[in-house]
């Protein structure tokens, strides 16, 4: 490569947890496509061993495209310990996290992006609860209540107010997510109310109204263990703030 001018790496780092979405990675990459014709991007699968073939699929699309990434994580399981690791092997100033079945807006990405880049903000929520917003896609009533639920009860435990702590749709600044990793208890499904509780200066949010729409393709994995992962994330924070 002598003589070959520097490349510069991605603006935005997009991280996907994902098991069992075979069918939704190539759906997922083209909406990616789509939405950002006008950012330097990088798509990061990490993929809990699927045995439906899901990281076969990323493999593939890497191969034909650099800006598609995959991480296999073997004998581990988890959405939070799968969004560190992931936010841990980019390299982009901002990163944002979104689930691999198609329930989340990609057309967010942009504005998230420019949210943290161009307006100063440290993380930028995409919220079901602000004007605009919307989750009609959640399956059925159990999930709205629970979501609901945890919302309100997340709330009690947040030094920052925000209608959606619950959301998987949000941007972070690399930086301050990477600062955050020894204090976080990686348990569960809601890495961003971890990242938020952990914080010992409120940060500077926003919050972005999208529409959560219903499933692409494959089943949803949430049952009642998230509860009790809920239950284990809440109890890590208060054990850590008595000592």
């Amino acid at each position: 490569h002598d003589g070959d001018p520097p490349r510069p790496g991605p603006a935005l780092s997009i991280i996907i947890p994902c098991y069992n979405e075979r069918g939704n990675v190539e759906p997922l990459f083209r909406a990616v496509e789509q939405a950002l014709t006008h950012l330097q991007w990088e798509l990061i699968f990490v993929d809990d061993n699927s045995p439906d073939g899901t990281m076969d699929e990323v493999w593939r699309l890497a191969q034909a495209d650099s800006r598609v990434r995959g991480i296999l994580r073997v004998g581990r399981r988890g959405l939070s310990s799968a969004v560190i690791e992931g936010v841990l092997s980019s390299s982009a100033p901002v990163v944002a996290v979104m689930d691999g079945d198609m329930q989340h807006d990609e057309r967010l990405l942009g504005r998230m992006f420019d949210a943290i880049h161009n307006q100063g903000y440290d993380v930028a929520i995409g919220s079901r609860h602000v004007e605009g917003g919307d989750n009609s896609g959640l399956a059925n009533a159990w999930r709205r209540f629970l979501s609901n639920a945890g919302i309100r009860i997340a709330q009690c435990f947040l030094s920052v107010r925000v209608t959606d702590p619950m959301s998987g749709l949000f941007a972070v600044r690399r930086d301050l997510f990477v600062g955050s990793v020894a204090s976080l208890s990686g348990t569960g499904f809601k890495i961003l109310m971890d990242m938020l509780m952990v914080q010992k200066t409120a940060p500077r949010v926003i919050e972005l109204p999208f529409v959560f729409r219903s499933r692409h393709a494959g089943e949803s994995k949430m049952d009642r263990k998230v509860l009790v992962q809920f239950g284990q994330m809440i109890a890590h924070h208060m054990l850590s703030r008595r000592k």
